[in-house]
């Protein structure tokens, strides 16, 4: 049962494997709502619905999906007062409810549901608004289930259990590729997981960069990670060899993309100095690789090693530069005093400038 407090994405990861477990033991509420702006739990949710609640030869007679945008309120609870042709429970789905005309209306079903009925409403892009009537009625006697979207550095603690509950584990740097490649769009990470998973090796428990390379495209040695890796470093021939390849594929590496990862590098090495200037005004700690690793919302205190190299290379004066640096390449990006150059010169212009700081 879903509360009417503010939910997150961890909330959305946790209720949607308590939803699946209902399923698994057939426990399926008479009124079920799927809401929010995360479609991959909606979507997933409702495929499991459509092929759990009844048997495979009753779905014919007994299930019926219709769509918000053409149909109405009326013509729903029509469906759901009628009586299952077969058997003794019947589903209805109505997909894209948040389009339904007169969607209010269904609480007049909503306030004494069929015990033969199950019904199903996807309401996705946005939640049902939580004062109406129909959300009360449908929290009281079925299921809420809200889906809210990952922010980025939510995705690699979900992508890391999600791989587990598979059975498999992945390397820090593999995360990493994963998300940098395919940023929050977790439909589209569990598909590419899902082909991945399917070709590894016989026997394969832990994923590795190897893997995603040969199984999914991505290079191991040319993407975002590795080249703020490079600047962490202050290695410019790995830097620049990599800003080659970025611009031999364009289409694959974005440089909108790439100001933004690294953007957010800078964000975490400039919160580094601060902590450790703090320290040093109070007299106190630094704080230990587990509590940094919470404060720059990284997916493992793997990476904070290479946080604290690059804060010594990196004071927050040279930190202050970079970042003017790159609003005034995210500008040129989008086409502003850029003059003819091209995204992979533009990018070559940035590296340079940022490691002569």
């Amino acid at each position: 049962m879903a509360k009417s407090s503010k939910k997150t994405f961890r909330d959305s990861a946790a209720d949607f494997e308590a939803l699946n477990r209902s399923i698994d033991g057939r426990k399926f509420p008479p009124l079920c709502l799927l809401m929010g702006d995360e479609p991959y739990f909606i979507d997933a949710l409702t495929t499991r619905l459509t092929e759990e609640i009844l048997p495979k030869e009753e779905r014919a007679f007994n299930q019926t999906v219709v769509y918000g945008k053409d149909t109405d309120a009326g013509a729903v609870i029509n469906l759901c007062r009628q009586m299952p042709m077969t058997g003794s429970l019947q589903v209805v789905i109505v997909r894209e409810a948040q389009h339904l005309r007169r969607l209010e209306q269904l609480s007049l079903y909503a306030a004494a549901p069929s015990p033969s009925t199950v019904l199903v409403l996807c309401h996705k892009e946005k939640n049902m608004d939580k004062r109406w009537q129909l959300y009360k009625q449908i929290e009281s006697r079925g299921t809420v289930f809200e889906s809210v979207r990952p922010r980025d550095y939510e995705i690699a603690g979900w992508l890391t259990d999600y791989i587990r509950s598979k059975g498999c584990t992945i390397d820090p740097k593999s995360v990493a590729m994963l998300t940098d490649f395919l940023g929050a769009d977790i439909a589209k990470i569990t598909n590419e997981l899902g082909k991945l998973l399917t070709f590894l090796p016989e026997g394969t428990k832990r994923i590795t960069a190897e893997h995603i390379e040969q199984n999914i495209g991505i290079s191991k040695d040319f993407n975002n990670f590795e080249l703020t890796k490079a600047l962490s470093e202050r290695n410019m021939p790995r830097a620049m060899r990599i800003a080659d390849h970025f611009a031999r594929n364009p289409k694959e590496y974005p440089l909108l993309l790439t100001i933004s990862a690294m953007f957010a590098h800078f964000q975490r090495i400039f919160i580094v100095n601060y902590q450790q200037w703090l320290a040093r005004r109070k007299g106190t700690p630094v704080p230990q690789d587990a509590e940094l690793a919470r404060m720059l919302k990284l997916p493992s205190p793997f990476f904070v090693k290479e946080y604290r190299q690059a804060a010594t290379l990196y004071p927050n004066n040279k930190v202050f530069a970079v970042m003017g640096l790159l609003r005034e390449y995210d500008l040129k990006s989008k086409g502003m005093n850029a003059g003819q150059a091209d995204n992979g010169e533009l990018l070559r212009e940035l590296l340079l400038k940022i490691l002569m700081i």
